[in-house]
This record gives structure tokens, sequence and C-alpha cells, in this order.
């Protein structure tokens, strides 16, 4: 697949209008058509990290005659505060913010469940656009309408349903990303093949090697086929009432350990933990074969990814998945796999079950 512009349509669902992820180089001279000519005011919230790259834009953005403010927010998930957020609102209310008036959020994927989120929250909902600037924030984060911010008492537990009004993935973003960052991304591109397009996984057991840089010959295509299985599953259910589940694959253990760690893990790399956890309890509860649970551990290592994490945390984490915003009253809530591509739920599994799977990613 070579650089020309991809244009992946996510459809309108639960009342609110459907919208385009592009994917290509170049594409910041589409972002005015995103705005849109009603908006007379537009911020650009970015993270610290990418402070010449907010100002320039907008810079970019006040040429074309749009009254442009940069907000600048913490790095990572220190930007997912309640504090920060109200920063922002303070920033857009001292800036004459209407309800017309647009959003930008420039940055990784915290960012843009950041400024999704001041989106949602602002006039009780204005229009965003997400222009992400990593991998997670591209084929994960930014699409879907996800947003929300952390609490003490867990991750993502503040949010709401709000989706952006158009994606822009410049890959030419991802030329200068550091490695680590790269590879963490690639755990969400990972978990696609295995709940919806196995093609994923053949393109990277391939050539694992080049999966590993922005420079190999298939990253645009698992670019664009990730954002596909998501967008294909957010148009039919946005709200996360049924199919949406399955994009959570990994993600119950991972976010106990990110919230374990502090936010200090890369959530690629804590869903690469809670991917080879889900495909043992899978395995286990008698859904998966063995072949499909073995190629998890195959795949993510394969590239660089953790398999495991501390032995002596389970009682915590196992405390922090029973107020997962998955979990239902008492009972938790686990996709697993019946088979490759064959994503299922998995509610209350036998405790023995999750104890011998903790230990198999036990360190």
């Amino acid at each position: 697949m070579t650089d020309q512009v991809t244009r992946i349509h996510v459809g309108a669902s639960a009342g609110h209008d459907a919208y385009d992820v592009l994917v290509g180089r170049q594409l910041l001279g589409e972002l005015g058509s995103l705005i849109g000519t009603k908006a007379q005011r537009v911020a650009v919230i970015h993270p610290e990290a990418l402070a010449s790259t907010g100002e320039a834009l907008r810079d970019d953005l006040a040429e074309q005659g749009y009254e442009a403010v940069a907000i600048q927010v913490p790095n990572a998930e220190e930007a997912k505060t309640v504090e920060v957020a109200a920063y922002c609102w303070k920033a857009l209310g001292q800036s004459g913010f209407t309800r017309t008036d647009v959003i930008v959020g420039v940055g990784g994927g915290a960012t843009t469940d950041l400024a999704g989120f001041v989106a949602a929250s602002w006039l009780r909902g204005v229009r965003w656009v997400a222009v992400p600037t990593t991998v997670l924030a591209m084929v994960d984060a930014a699409v879907g309408g996800k947003t929300g911010i952390n609490t003490a008492e867990g991750k993502n537990l503040v949010g709401a349903f709000h989706p952006p009004a158009g994606v822009l993935c410049d890959l030419a973003a991802l030329d200068s990303l550091p490695v680590n960052d790269y590879v963490s991304g690639l755990a969400e591109i990972i978990k696609a093949g295995f709940i919806s397009d196995p093609v994923i996984l053949d393109l990277i057991e391939e050539d694992p090697a080049a999966a590993r840089t922005p420079e190999g010959p298939h990253t645009a295509e698992l670019i664009v086929r990730s954002i596909q299985v998501k967008a294909d599953v957010v148009s039919s259910d946005l709200k996360e009432s049924g199919l949406r589940e399955i994009l959570n694959y990994g993600h119950t253990l991972a976010h106990a350990i990110e919230k374990n760690e502090r936010y200090k893990w890369r959530h690629g790399a804590a869903v690469s933990v809670g991917m080879v956890f889900a495909a043992e309890l899978g395995r286990l509860a008698g859904r998966l074969d063995d072949a499909t649970a073995d190629r998890h551990k195959a795949v993510l290592a394969s590239v660089g990814l953790p398999l495991t994490y501390r032995g002596d945390q389970w009682s915590k984490l196992l405390q922090t998945m029973q107020v997962d915003k998955k979990s239902r009253g008492n009972l938790l809530r686990f996709i697993v796999l019946d088979g490759l591509a064959k994503p299922t739920v998995l509610e209350g599994p036998d405790p023995a079950h999750l104890v011998a799977a903790y230990g198999e990613v036990s360190a």
C-alpha cells in the first residue's frame, strides 16, 4: 500500500453524525474543510511535547481567518485529569467559545481523549477534530468517539461518547516517534488482528522487524486495516451496548496494570500482557484452541512487546478489575476468543481459571 490518501468512513450511530478518517501524508490541508465555515474560533489542544506543532497549527489556522488559540496541556496520561479539563474550559470561556466553534486535538491518545471530553462537555457538546500523532492514537484513541479522563479510582471512569467531526492520520508524524512508543501502538493493531482481521497477523509475522518501524512496507496497510476494524464496530455500536465490547480484548487486565503503575506503563505494553492473559483465560475456559492461544505470545514477542507482569500484584489487580467500567454488578466480564477472529464475552469466570491465567503472565 502506498502513501496515497485512504478515506475510511465511520457511519452515523446513536444520533451522532458520520465522519471520515483520513490516512496518508501531508493531510493538514484537509483540516479547514473539517472545521467548516460556521466556526469563528478554533482551540488547538496539544501536549507540551508538541508545543511547536501546536503553535504552528494555530498560526496556520489564523492565516485562514479563524480566531485560533493554542491550549498546552501536560504530556501523556498526566493530561487526563479533571484539573486539566477545567483549565481547558477556562481557556475556552476566556476566548468566548460558542457552540459553532471547533476544538482540534493534536497528539497521542491521552491528548485526543482529553480534547474529545472537553469538546463533549463544553456547552453540552461542540465539534472537534482529532489529529493523532502516534500509532496508538491513530488506530484506537482518536477513532470511535469514546472520550474521557482518569480519576484516582481508575482509568477513563469519567467520560462521554462524542465522536469527532473527522480524523487526520498523517503518517509523517510517525517518522520521529520513539521506537518504544511506536511498538506500543502495535499492540492495538495486533488486537485488531486477533478479534477481526487475521491478515494483520500475517503481515506482521511476514517481517516482524519491518513492523516495528514506520519505514516498513506494510505500515500504511496495518494502520488502515486496524482503523477499518474499529470503524466497522463503532458504526454498529457507538455506546458499547453489545458488539463494541470486543474492542476491549486484553483491556480489563491492562487498565488494572496501568492504574497499578500509576500510568507510567505504556498502554500498548499493558494491553499486550492483557491479551496473553485473555488468551490463556479463553483456553482454560475451553473456548480457545492451543495454537491460537500460543500465537498471541509469538506475535507479541516478535515485535518486542512484553508478555509478563509482576506476580505478586494479583490481589491488587483483581480488586481494580472489579470496579472496571466493563463489569456488571459483582460480575467480572472479559472478552475472550472462541477461535481466531471470533470474540465473545466470558462473564463471571471461574476464580481458579483467573488465578491460573495470571500465572501465565506472572514474572
